[in-house]
C-alpha cells in the first residue's frame, strides 16, 4: 500500500496535539509530583495553623472574651502591680483618717449660757425691793421668754422648768459658780474629741489620730462618742452638785453644748497614709511552668493581662521567644505531618483512585489550604481595635469560619469518605487554631458532617446551598445549647446562632460559585455539570439531531445501555449517559460516510479505497475530541470519545483490503505496519464508564441485524461481542471485575428485550379480528 493513506490516518499534527496530553499524564502520575505536594500541604498547614501563633503575637486585651488557651512554657517571676496595689490598698485601710478639732461650737454655747444666766438674773430672779410684789405669773411668763431667747440662738431644747430650778442653787453667784463648773467639765469633753458613731461602737472609746493645733504633728488621742459623752457630762454634774434636781436641770441645759467637733483632715489622712506606705516593696510573683494563664471562653481579668504580659516580657529578656516558638512550630509540624500521613492512609485503604491522580491530590490539598486560611483570617480578625473593644463581637468569630467550605466541594468533586476525613482534619486545627477549644472541634464537625450527607449526589446548584445551610442550621442549634449551658446572654447567643446560619448559607453560595473553576483546574466533572449537558439542545447535540439523525438515534439507545449497565455495578450512571451521547459527536463532520446516516442513498465508500474509508472512519474519534475541547466538554467525556473504540480494527475494510493484497509476499514489519492503518489508535477504556460505553457501542449497533428479537438471542449475541473483545484484549486496563462484566450482559440483555420489543400492528386487509405480528427492526 501507498504511503499516502498513513499520512491520512497519522495526521502531522497529531505529534504536537499529543505532547501536551503525554505532559499532563506524566504529571498526574509522578510519584516525583505527589512527594512534592505531600510536602507543599504539611509545610502550608503547619504556616497556617501555627505561624505567629504563640503567646507574642496573640490578640488579647483585658476585658474581652479570650477564644484560646495560654499556658505558661517556662518558669519565670515579676513584680505585680495590682498586687502591689492591693497590699497598699490593705495598709491605706488599716490607717484611721486624720480629723481636726472643732472648738468653736463649744465656744459659742459657753457664751450662750453665760448669756443665759445673766437673762436670768437680769429678767426672772431681780434681787431689787419690788421683787417680791411680782406675781407668779409674771414670773413664769419671763421663763418663758428667757427660754425661747436661749433657744433661738442655736439648736437648743432648753426647758423653762430646768430654768427653773436653776434658780434653786443659790443666789446669782453660787449659780454661776455651779455653772462654770458644769461648763468646765464640758470643755474638756470637747477638747479631747466627741465623734458621731452610733451602735453598738458608740459604747466604747475609740482612738482616732488628732491634728494637734500646735505644731501640726499627728499623734492618737482619746476620744469619746456622743452617748460617752453625754454619761460622762451627767455624772459629774450630779456628783458635784448637792441639789440632784437642780444638778440634773444643769445637765439638760449644758447638754445641748454636746456636739460632736471632729473635723476630717484630707491633707493630714493623706501624709499619715504615704508615711504608712513608704517601706512598701513590690510583690514579687511565682509562676510555674504549665500554669494555665487564660482559659478559652473567660473574660480576661486585668491580672491575667499582667501574667501575660510578664511571661511576654520574660521571653523577650531571656531571648526564649524565638526558641520556644521554633520549638514549638518543630511541634505542630509534627503534629500536622501525622495528621496528613494519616489522611494519605485512609486515602489509600478507601480511595486508591485519589492515590494514584495527582490531580486529585492536589484538589484536596488545595481545597483544605484554602479552607485553613480562611480560618485563620476570622481568627485574625480578633486582634482588629473593633473586636478588642467589643468582646461580644469577637465572640461571634468561631462562627464565622467557613470550615464546611472543604468538605463539601471534596464531597461534590470526589467522594463522601474523602470529604469527612478532610473535615475531621479541618476541625482539628481549626479548635487548635481558637486554642484547643474541643467544643468548637465538635461544632464544626457535626455542621460538616450534615453538609456533607445532603451534598452527596447533588445534582442542582441549589442542593449545594440547601446543604451548606442545613450545617450552619446544625451550628446554630449547637451555639443554642452550649450558650444555655454556659448560661450565656441570650443576646450573644442569638447573634451566633445568626453567624452560623449565615455563614452556612454563603459557603454554599461560594462553593456553588467555584465548582466550575475547579471542575476546569483539576479537571474534574461534578453530577451537576453532567446534568446540564443532558439537555438535548445543547449545540452539538442540536447539530447531530440535524446534520446525524442516525448517529444521533443510535447515541441515545447506547446512552440508555451505559446508564442502566453503570447503575447496575456502581458506577456513575449520570457520568456514563453523559459520555454515551456525545461519543460519536464527530461523525457529524462527514455524517454520510456512516451506515446509520446513509439511509437508501448510494455509499460513498463504493468509490474510495479501503484504507482511504478507513481513514475516514477512524477521523471521526479526533474529530470528536476536537469538538469536545472546542465546547468545553469534561474530560470524562473527551476521554470516553478517544476510548469508545479502544484499539479495535476496522474490520469490513480491512478484509476488503486483503482481498486485494497478497500477505505472502510482506514481511512480518509490513503486515504490522498495514494493520495498523485500520486499527484505531485507542487508547484502550481506562475507567468502569469508558469500558460500559466501549462494550454497548457494537452490542446496540449489532442488534440492528436482528429480524426477530428474544432473550436467547440477544444473551448469546451480547456473550459473542463480550468474547471478542475480551481476547483481543481490549478490557485489560479498565478496572472490571468478572462479577461487574457479566451484570453489565444482564442489563444489555434487560434493557434491549425493553426497547426491542415486538410491536402489534392490525392488517385491514385481514378478516375482522385477524391480528398480525409484525417484528419491527431497529435500523436508527
Amino acid at each position: 500500500m501507498p504511503a499516502t493513506p498513513q499520512l491520512q490516518v497519522v495526521p502531522p499534527g497529531e505529534r504536537k496535539r499529543r505532547k501536551p496530553s503525554a505532559t499532563l499524564e506524566y504529571l498526574d502520575q509522578s510519584r516525583v509530583v505527589a512527594i512534592l505536594i505531600f510536602v507543599a500541604t504539611v509545610l502550608a498547614i503547619a504556616a497556617i495553623s501555627f505561624v505567629r501563633l504563640n503567646t507574642m503575637a496573640l490578640p488579647v486585651q483585658p476585658g474581652q472574651l479570650s477564644q484560646i488557651r495560654v499556658t505558661a512554657g517556662t518558669t519565670f517571676t515579676y513584680e505585680s502591680a495590682i498586687e502591689t496595689a492591693q497590699v497598699r490598698s490593705q495598709l491605706i485601710a488599716r490607717v484611721p483618717p486624720v480629723y481636726e478639732l472643732d472648738l468653736r461650737p463649744g465656744l459659742l454655747f459657753e457664751q450662750h449660757v453665760r448669756e443665759l444666766l445673766h437673762d436670768l438674773d437680769k429678767n426672772v430672779e431681780d434681787p431689787g425691793l419690788f421683787s417680791v410684789l411680782r406675781s407668779q405669773n409674771t414670773r413664769s411668763t419671763a421663763l418663758e421668754e428667757v427660754t425661747r431667747r436661749f433657744n433661738s440662738k442655736g439648736r437648743y431644747f432648753a426647758t423653762s422648768s430646768d430654768l427653773a430650778r436653776l434658780l434653786t442653787l443659790g443666789n446669782a453667784a453660787q449659780r454661776q459658780k455651779i455653772v462654770e463648773s458644769g461648763l468646765g467639765f464640758l470643755r474638756e469633753l470637747q477638747q479631747s474629741g466627741i465623734h458621731a458613731a452610733t451602735g453598738p461602737e458608740s459604747s466604747s472609746a475609740i482612738s482616732l489620730l488628732n491634728v494637734q493645733q500646735a505644731d501640726g504633728e499627728v499623734s492618737e488621742a482619746h476620744v469619746q462618742s456622743l452617748g460617752e459623752a453625754l454619761t460622762y457630762l451627767r455624772v459629774n454634774i450630779v456628783a458635784d452638785g448637792s441639789n440632784r434636781e437642780a444638778s440634773l436641770a444643769l445637765f439638760r441645759v449644758l447638754r445641748n453644748g454636746v456636739t460632736p467637733n471632729l473635723v476630717f483632715n484630707p491633707a493630714g489622712s493623706e501624709k499619715l497614709r504615704e508615711r504608712a506606705t513608704v517601706g512598701l516593696k513590690p510583690v514579687v510573683v511565682s509562676i510555674d511552668r504549665g500554669h494555665v494563664i487564660i482559659e478559652p471562653g473567660t473574660t480576661v481579668t486585668p491580672a491575667q493581662y499582667e501574667i501575660l504580659h510578664a511571661y511576654r516580657a520574660h521571653l523577650a529578656a531571656s531571648g526564649g521567644s524565638a526558641s520556644e516558638e521554633g520549638y514549638q512550630l518543630l511541634n505542630r509540624v509534627l503534629l500536622v505531618l501525622g495528621m496528613v500521613l494519616a489522611s494519605v492512609i485512609y486515602i489509600r485503604i478507601e480511595d486508591r483512585e485519589t492515590l494514584l491522580s495527582n490531580a486529585r491530590l492536589g484538589l484536596l490539598a488545595s481545597v483544605v489550604i484554602i479552607n485553613l486560611a480562611l480560618v485563620r483570617i476570622s481568627y485574625s480578625l480578633a486582634g482588629l481595635p473593633y473586636f478588642l473593644e467589643n468582646f461580644s463581637a469577637a465572640a461571634l468569630l468561631p462562627y464565622i469560619a467557613p470550615t464546611a467550605f472543604a468538605p463539601l466541594i471534596v464531597a461534590i468533586l470526589i467522594d463522601a469518605g474523602s470529604a469527612i476525613f478532610m473535615a475531621l482534619l479541618i476541625s482539628i486545627f481549626t479548635s487548635i487554631i481558637y486554642g484547643n477549644r474541643i467544643d468548637l472541634l465538635v461544632v464544626t464537625f457535626l455542621a460538616s458532617l450534615a453538609g456533607i450527607y445532603y451534598a452527596r449526589e447533588v445534582r442542582r446548584r441549589s442542593r449545594v446551598v440547601k446543604a451548606a445551610g442545613i450545617g450552619g442550621l446544625v451550628v446554630a442549634s449547637v451555639a443554642l445549647i452550649i450558650g444555655l449551658l454556659d448560661q450565656t446572654p441570650f443576646a450573644t447567643v442569638l447573634w451566633q446562632m445568626g453567624a452560623g446560619l449565615a455563614t452556612g448559607v454563603i459557603t454554599g453560595i461560594a462553593v456553588a460559585g467555584l465548582l466550575p473553576v475547579l471542575e476546569s483546574l483539576f479537571n474534574r466533572t461534578t453530577d451537576i455539570t453532567l446534568l446540564e449537558l443532558t439537555d438535548y439542545n445543547h449545540p452539538l447535540l442540536r447539530r447531530m439531531q440535524m446534520e446525524a439523525p442516525g448517529t444521533y438515534h443510535h447515541s441515545l439507545i447506547i446512552a440508555q445501555l451505559a446508564e442502566n449497565a453503570a447503575s447496575v455495578i456502581g458506577a456513575n450512571p449520570l457520568l456514563c449517559r453523559v459520555c454515551a451521547l456525545f461519543h460519536d459527536i464527530g461523525k457529524t463532520e462527514q455524517p454520510g460516510y456512516f451506515t446509520e446516516n446513509q439511509g437508501e442513498g448510494p455509499n460513498p465508500h463504493d468509490k474510495l479505497a479501503p484504507a482511504h474509508s478507513a481513514a475516514i472512519i477512524k477521523g471521526h474519534v479526533e474529530k470528536g475530541v476536537e469538538l469536545a475541547r472546542e465546547h468545553n466538554l469534561p474530560r470524562a467525556a473527551v476521554d470516553v470519545i478517544r476510548q469508545h473504540h479502544g484499539t479495535t480494527m476496522c474490520q469490513f475494510f480491512y478484509k476488503k483490503a486483503c482481498q486485494s493484497r497478497s500477505p505472502n509476499k510482506h514481511t512480518p514489519e509490513e503486515a504490522t505496519e498495514f494493520e495498523a492503518i485500520f486499527r484505531y489508535d485507542g487508547p484502550k477504556p481506562q475507567f468502569k464508564e469508558s469500558a460500559i460505553v466501549f462494550l454497548a457501542d457494537p452490542v446496540e449497533a449489532a442488534t440492528r441485524s436482528l429480524r426477530t428479537v428474544n432473550a436467547e438471542q440477544l444473551r448469546e449475541l451480547i456473550d459473542r461481542i463480550f468474547g471478542e473483545r475480551t481476547s483481543e484484549g481490549q478490557l485489560d486496563e479498565a478496572p472490571l471485575t468478572f462479577e461487574e462484566f457479566a451484570k453489565i450482559k444482564t442489563s444489555f440483555t434487560i434493557t434491549l428485550l425493553g426497547m426491542l420489543h415486538a410491536r402489534v400492528a392490525y392488517n385491514t386487509a385481514a378478516p375482522s379480528g385477524s391480528v398480525t405480528v409484525i417484528e419491527e427492526k431497529r435500523n436508527g
